[in-house]
């Protein structure tokens, strides 16, 4: 295959590279398959309505963690998993394969890029702390090492799977890697009220990961005080004030017990 070669030539053995999609429902399913034809890589989806194709496993929707844990088992012998979003389009794959291997990390994720909506000026400010510190990822696009996936594995219930596997990762110590050279396209949240909702989620999520994981200190840190200056954002107007109440609330609900691994789509109705 085009890709496992440009991988051998970079490593000097074959890399196997498989991607493994995940998909909450059928939308997006064939423009996806058509994209990783063009990229010429084997995959798998697993998506939770059934559809009859041979590269695609129905699992019910129960939350990324559960499709990530059905679809691990699934995935054969390689040495690269790619862990994709069936609602992104791919750009620069290669960049992100050289940087993987010349690197030598243990994960890898790329930069997001949304046209329009209150995240755009969200990924401008998480993106120049990433290019310090691999403090939050985004699961939209992530190369894992097979091997370093199963130490991962199996996920616990958590709303943002891909920071639990950050963690994770980082805990035992293997480097982590932010690409900007590639990148995913995809839509996020319209309005900031969508966004206030976009946000409880993920911070739900984080603090669920963090219970889950032992990340470096200064992670931890982080999040500890995030409720604690997250009225600062109120500088920011409109927008911040609704970043303000999705950190409050998230972490409320995470302090009332939530710790389930599912939810709903609702900010993109």
């Amino acid at each position: 295959m085009k890709i496992l070669k440009r991988l051998a030539y970079m490593q000097g053995v074959i890399m196997k590279l498989f991607f493994l999609v995940l998909a909450r429902d059928k939308k997006c399913v064939e423009e996806k398959i058509r994209e990783l034809s063009k990229l010429n890589v084997p995959y798998l989806i697993v998506c939770g309505e059934r559809i009859n194709h041979p590269n695609i496993k129905y699992r019910a929707p129960k939350g990324k963690y559960d499709a990530i844990n059905f679809g691990a088992n699934l995935v054969p012998d390689v040495d690269v998993v790619a862990l994709n979003d069936v609602d992104t389009k791919i750009r620069n794959f290669d960049a992100a394969l050289h940087r993987f291997q010349s690197e030598k990390a243990g994960l890898l994720f790329v930069k997001v890029r949304v046209r329009t909506g209150p995240q755009q000026f969200f990924y401008i400010l998480m993106d120049a702390l990433r290019r310090r510190t691999p403090l939050i990822a985004s699961g939209e696009l992530m190369l894992i090492k097979h091997d370093v996936l199963w130490e991962v594995l199996p996920l616990k219930p958590c709303k943002t799977e891909d920071n639990y596997i950050l963690f994770k990762v980082l805990e035992f110590r293997h480097k982590v890697v932010f690409c900007e050279e590639c990148y995913v396209e995809t839509e996020r949240t319209k309005s900031d009220r969508k966004e206030e909702i976009y946000k409880r989620k993920t911070v739900t999520g984080l603090y669920q990961a963090l219970s889950y994981a032992k990340p470096p200190l200064y992670i931890r840190l982080f999040f500890i005080f995030l409720p604690v200056v997250s009225p600062l954002l109120l500088v920011l107007g409109r927008k911040g004030y609704y970043w303000m109440r999705g950190i409050l609330l998230g972490f409320l609900d995470y302090i009332c017990g939530d710790r389930s691994g599912f939810w709903q789509c609702t900010y993109m109705e």
